[in-house]
């Protein structure tokens, strides 16, 4: 997963979808990123393998990402899927912007809390998610992952971009075709519909202006982007 110092979305993103909470109380949904074990690997290219290559960095500053559909009923988040596509991670242990701090090279854990509100408390992006009977908290081994300032595996690089609707700027334009037909194939899994948009389709356009303008090509989304 990239990590930058001005903070770079996590893709793919963490989607949950929750059930048994009470339809009329209020939680916040929020999620913190944990160390996986204590310690520092490195990218091993001969044999394409992670290794372990000493102890880790020293403890970052604790952050949460609370969803910012938070304070919700248990009603609404149990009738929609809970997408963190905001959330951001950097290296920056001076940010300020609210990222998730992270070191760079290390193996780290996501976990989805569900806090029921308390009268009176408020949760911060930059104090520990409170423990007790009115948290659950939620984690998937699959979702681990290993924090890097630049890929080091070809493969992953070629993947992540390809399937990346915000990675497009890395793309290798001098191999491949260019315009909206490449835009479109570059996302892989999300392909918009095309059609054309003529002159006749544009108020206050002019018979002259015909030689100027043939026909104008527009990228029309009929599904939201799922990331």
């Amino acid at each position: 997963m990239i990590i930058t110092k001005a903070g770079r979305r996590m893709f793919p993103a963490m989607r949950v979808k929750i059930s048994g909470l009470d339809p009329r109380q209020q939680y916040y949904v929020a999620m913190d990123v944990i160390p996986l074990d204590n310690k520092r690997y490195r990218y091993v290219y001969h044999s394409s393998k992670w290794m372990a290559a000493g102890n880790a960095d020293s403890p970052v500053p604790p952050r949460v990402y609370v969803h910012p559909d938070s304070l919700a009923s248990g009603e609404t988040w149990m009738r929609q899927v809970i997408s963190f596509d905001k959330l951001k991670l950097t290296n920056n242990e001076l940010d300020d912007q609210g990222h998730i701090i992270l070191h760079s090279m290390h193996k780290y854990q996501p976990r989805v809390h569900v806090i029921q509100k308390e009268r009176g408390e408020e949760l911060s992006h930059v104090r520990a998610v409170p423990q007790g009977d009115g948290t659950r908290t939620l984690s998937f081994p699959e979702t681990v992952f290993t924090t890097v300032t630049a890929y080091q595996n070809q493969q992953i690089t070629k993947l992540k971009i390809d399937r990346n609707p915000f990675a497009k700027g890395f793309r290798d334009s001098g191999r491949n075709r260019m315009g909206l037909e490449a835009l479109v194939e570059s996302y892989g899994f999300w392909r918009p519909s095309l059609r054309s948009l003529m002159f006749e389709d544009i108020p206050g356009m002019k018979q002259g202006d015909k030689l100027m303008l043939m026909s104008i090509m527009i990228l029309v989304s009929l599904t939201p982007v799922c990331l």
